[in-house]
């Protein structure tokens, strides 16, 4: 089952009409009705009932995506929203970080005497805290330096940054947010791996198979860094869609056919002599 994603975007957005100077096209765009004059949509071609929503010359109509690039805008706007996540997700660490490394000898008190309370409960169940890997990995955060712990929380803070304006500029269909999210996004990939070799996990595989779907995705289907004809190819591929255009170009009268490919007998025709009036 396919979507109509003109339909769809039009059903939530509302439907967006102009009149062009051009008096052609403006009649291919416009019908008058027993209950009023009605315009087509720019973007799912319906005729609807009302004044337009702009007019004047059709090269300043505005570029309505249609098709193919609602679908691609839908599909960055998803991207936006996990970016967005991650980044508040982010932020939220570098806070946590902040606040640790101002409080740390008073956390490492809280969680000995936490750790001193459990622990006759954690060897009644055969569970060994002195050596377990998450209470050391704990202790040893106690030992940084609380200058390494605020790099840390700026560094995180400058990360999710990156990622809610990725986000912001990906829901808004910028060309710029999507250079910026396959440049991000194609940095971290290494770190992922490496993370992969490490611990596998189902999470960190899925998260790696999105990541590199995304960078696929927009670096191919959006022509970054020249790819498939670039910037030009793209711009081209999104006027050609445009209902506008299509209407432009579909009132073009019939160009005359060369002599080459005209009729046969035309050619001949043309070599005769024409009759004298007189």
């Amino acid at each position: 089952m396919s979507i109509d994603w003109d339909r769809r975007h039009c059903s939530r957005k509302g439907h967006i009409t102009y009149a062009p100077d051009d008096l052609r096209l403006r009649a291919r765009l416009h019908a008058p009705t027993a209950v009023g004059e009605v315009w087509r949509c720019l973007r799912c071609g319906d005729f609807v009932l009302g004044e337009p929503h702009g007019s004047g010359p059709a090269e300043l109509a505005p570029v309505v995506p249609r098709g193919r690039a609602l679908r691609d805008l839908f599909i960055l706007r998803f991207l936006a929203v996990e970016r967005v996540l991650r980044g508040l997700l982010v932020v939220v660490a570098a806070w946590a970080i902040w606040k640790f490394s101002n409080s740390q000898d008073a956390v490492r008190r809280l969680f000995e005497d936490d750790l001193t309370v459990f622990r006759p409960v954690a060897e009644h169940f055969g569970y060994d805290l002195d050596h377990s890997p998450v209470v050391d990995t704990i202790q040893k955060t106690f030992d940084y330096k609380k200058s390494t712990l605020h790099g840390v929380a700026a560094g995180l803070g400058a990360y999710a940054l990156i990622e809610v304006v990725e986000g912001v500029g990906l829901w808004f269909g910028k060309r710029w947010a999507e250079y910026l999210a396959v440049v991000a996004t194609a940095a971290f990939l290494p770190i992922e791996v490496y993370e992969l070799t490490e611990k596998m996990s189902w999470f960190k595989v899925g998260t790696l198979a999105l990541n590199i779907a995304a960078v696929l995705y927009i670096l191919i289907g959006k022509r970054l860094f020249g790819l498939r004809g670039g910037h030009a190819a793209f711009e081209a591929e999104r006027r050609s869609a445009s209902l506008m255009e299509v209407e432009e170009a579909a009132g073009e009268p019939p160009a005359p056919l060369p002599v080459r490919q005209r009729p046969a007998g035309t050619a001949a025709a043309d070599r005769l002599p024409s009759a004298d009036p007189r």
